[in-house]
């Protein structure tokens, strides 16, 4: 009888017998890396980790919701008016298009809202108690963070509503209020105590009264600028018209509107009077476009609505009427230079945006705050030189946005929970980012992304409707399915499949995927080329 080739006849599983890891000189690690969209996240959101939720659909989409507030407790506002770093980020922008990470936010964050999903505080009470100074988007997550972790918080505010700029500087048709309401709701809800119209003027004494404060005054006050104005000239600030408008208050602006600035605020405040029935609304900035702060989809919004721009021209007088303006010109070094060319230009009022700048009258006769340029001086920790006392937000030397802000609210509350503990606040590890080149994107399908319906330009020029509108189900779950789990395992088995020797093995339990027999692994590194979301890598072989 003739014998059969040795492979065939041995038993199942002894063809590992000869352990050929022996040959190797590096090994495969499974590893996870920074996604680039968590690292460029300003409120510290896990959006990875929430987005392979939300893939799964169905009970998916709790899950996500609830990654999400761990970070973050403006889901459905962030969706709205967050500028989206994480998708500049995005290493899918260098395969087709970045995942619309923030749409997929937005649905979630309404879908939380439609189902009626709430938070809990599941620690044990601390009994401490910490002022919170200002109900903006800073304090408000500040609020809600500390009163997770137990604590009993108060907020005060100098103001008749909570939201701070997300009320008073967003206009409607950005922010719809009952999601900024409902978003608050759920935060009071946690038994935070809020306080309106309560202007803290003598910090040091109420501070005796707390644990801890934080402090969180947002930048409402705006920039005005030295410009020769007629006795009948209407000059008004844009912090002030936006503000006075939620509050009720019709600006009377005519027909022709000015707006001085670049910012996005002036894009607001040109899009509002428009609204507002003015036929012109025309922004005058001293730069050219390329060098405008405003973010390009402020600035298309705008143009799409008709707001005018005049690049290069500065405001020199202001009379009934009229302006005085004079062209500029920019230098080597991008300042603009005056030219000594004037011009009218017909405006029935001219609207300042030059900035904000934060009323700091609350810090007199604290000891220990440094104050520069405007701005308080704080640690890595926001706590400033006053022991107990931290900030954030608008007030604090950073970029201001409503997502830095948010987050800050929650870098501040782990810092005053960790200084009322006594201990040290542990060192958060960032491991290596998930760059590009360590994708393997053969693996990953064409697939457009899906952006959000606006609405028609009759109904944005004459009311002040939500524009940029939500995704449905389907279209959200599309976009949740592009994200590439860059630099994290998402068990695709590719890896398990190609190995040549087995020496891949599925643990198949919850958090933990694979494991590598190093008895059979060659080293060959077949799984680290293979790996799509570049999850694994070679290290040299220890000797």
């Amino acid at each position: 009888m003739m014998e059969k080739p040795f492979a065939i006849t041995l038993d199942i599983g002894s063809s590992r017998a000869n352990k050929t890891g022996s040959w190797r000189t590096e090994r495969a690690v499974y590893v996870n890396r920074m996604p680039p969209c968590n690292d460029g996240c300003p409120a510290g959101e896990n959006v990875q980790a929430w987005l392979y939720e939300g893939e799964e659909g169905g009970a998916g989409y709790e899950r996500a919701w609830r990654q999400i507030m761990v970070d973050n407790p403006f889901p459905a506002v962030m969706g709205r008016v967050c500028y989206h770093p994480c998708e500049t980020a995005c290493n899918r922008a260098q395969l087709d298009d970045a995942v619309g990470i923030n749409s997929v936010e937005r649905f979630l964050g309404d879908e939380a809202l439609r189902q009626g999903w709430t938070v809990s505080v599941d620690m044990t009470a601390t009994g401490r108690h910490v002022l919170v100074v200002g109900a903006g988007p800073s304090g408000l997550s500040a609020a809600y963070h500390l009163a997770r972790r137990g604590h009993t918080v108060t907020i005060k505010e100098a103001g008749p509503m909570a939201g701070g700029m997300m009320r008073f500087g967003i206009p409607r048709y950005r922010l719809s209020r009952d999601v900024l309401d409902a978003e608050i709701q759920r935060i009071l809800d946690l038994g935070v105590t809020l306080e309106l119209d309560s202007k803290v003027t003598d910090l040091a004494a109420l501070a005796e009264q707390y644990d801890a404060v934080f402090l969180a005054v947002g930048a409402q006050l705006g920039k005005r600028a030295y410009i020769p104005a007629g006795s009948a000239a209407h000059v008004l600030d844009a912090v002030s018209m936006l503000r006075g408008l939620e509050e009720g208050e019709q600006p009377l602006l005519g027909r022709r509107v000015a707006v001085y600035g670049g910012g996005n605020t002036a894009m607001d405040a040109a899009r509002t009077a428009k609204r507002l029935g003015a036929s012109e609304a025309i922004v005058v900035y001293r730069r050219n476009k390329d060098r405008m702060p405003a973010h390009e989809s402020e600035f298309m919004e705008a143009e799409d609505e008709g707001v005018l721009f005049k690049w290069l021209t500065t405001i020199k007088q202001v009379d009934q009427g009229k302006l005085v303006v004079e062209k500029m010109e920019l230098d080597e070094t991008g300042f603009p230079q005056p030219t000594g060319e004037l011009e009218e230009l017909d405006a029935d009022s001219l609207v300042l945006a030059l900035g904000q700048d934060t009323d700091l009258s609350l810090l007199e006769g604290v000891d220990g705050l440094v104050v520069e340029d405007g701005v308080v001086q704080v640690g890595p920790d926001l706590m400033t030189g006053h022991p107990g006392i931290f900030a954030g937000g608008d007030m604090v030397p950073f970029e201001r946005s409503v997502t830095v802000a948010v987050g800050h609210g929650k870098r501040a509350a782990r810092s005053i929970d960790a200084w009322l503990s006594g201990a040290a606040p542990e060192p958060v590890a960032r491991p290596a980012l998930a760059t590009y080149d360590t994708l393997n994107t053969w693996y990953y399908s064409d697939a457009p992304r899906t952006h959000r319906p606006v609405l028609e330009k009759a109904r944005r020029e004459s009311t002040f409707d939500e524009v940029v509108q939500g995704l449905d189900e389907g279209t959200a779950l599309f976009e949740a399915r592009r994200c590439m789990s860059c630099g994290n395992c998402f068990s695709c088995d590719n890896c398990y499949g190609v190995c040549p020797d087995n020496a891949v093995i599925k643990l198949g339990q919850p958090g933990e995927k694979y494991l590598i027999d190093l008895d059979y692994c060659k080293g060959c590194g077949l799984c680290v080329s293979e790996c799509p979301s570049g999850a694994i890598q070679m290290v040299p072989e220890e000797i």
